[in-house]
C-alpha cells in the first residue's frame, strides 16, 4: 500500500473514531471507555502499521477531546495499545497478536500511564484500581470485533485469491 494511500486510510479511521465518539461510548467512573477507538486501532495495526496507527490514536484523542465527547485519558490509552498492537503484529504477522497488543497496551499499560494524570487533574488515590478494568473491558469488546473481522476478511480474501489463480 502507497502513502497515499495510507494517509487516506488513517484520515478515514480518524473521521469514523471521531464521529462515532459521541454515540458509542460507556461511561465508567470517570472514564468514558469507547470500543470502536479500540475496534480502529486493530484495524489500523493491521492494515497500516505503527506510525500510522499511532497518528490516528492521536487524532481521534485530539478531536474527541476538543469537542468533548473524550477525556483526557484517550491519549495514553489509545496511542500505547494502538502501538503496541501494530508493533507486535509488524514482529509476528498475526491478528492475534495485534489483539493482545491492544488489550495489554490500552487494558493496562495505557491505564497505569493514565494513574499520574488522575491523580494531577482529579486527586484521587485509588484511580488505578478503577482504570485498569474499564480499560480492560473496554480494550478486550473493540479489540474482539477488530479480530473477528479482519479474520473473515483475511479469509474472505485469501478464498478470493486461490478461486483467481485457478481461472
Amino acid at each position: 500500500m502507497r502513502n497515499t494511500q495510507k494517509l487516506t486510510l488513517t484520515a478515514m479511521m480518524v473521521a469514523i473514531g471521531t464521529l462515532t465518539s459521541h454515540m458509542l461510548f460507556i461511561p465508567l467512573g470517570i472514564v468514558k471507555v469507547f470500543p470502536v477507538q479500540h475496534f480502529i486501532n486493530v484495524l489500523s495495526a493491521v492494515l497500516l502499521g505503527p506510525y500510522y496507527a499511532l497518528a490516528q490514536a492521536f487524532g481521534i484523542s485530539l478531536l474527541r477531546n476538543l469537542m468533548g465527547t473524550g477525556t483526557v485519558f484517550a491519549f495514553p490509552g489509545s496511542m500505547i495499545g494502538a502501538l503496541l498492537a501494530a508493533y507486535l503484529y509488524k514482529k509476528t504477522k498475526k491478528v492475534g497478536f495485534a489483539f493482545a497488543g491492544e488489550v495489554v497496551g490500552t487494558g493496562i499499560l495505557g491505564a497505569i500511564a493514565c494513574y499520574p494524570i488522575a491523580i494531577l487533574f482529579l486527586g484521587k488515590e485509588a484511580a488505578l484500581f478503577g482504570l485498569v478494568p474499564a480499560f480492560l473491558v473496554s480494550s478486550l469488546i473493540g479489540a474482539a470485533i477488530g479480530f473477528i473481522l479482519l479474520k473473515i476478511f483475511m479469509k474472505n480474501a485469501a478464498g478470493r485469491l486461490e478461486i483467481s489463480s485457478k481461472v
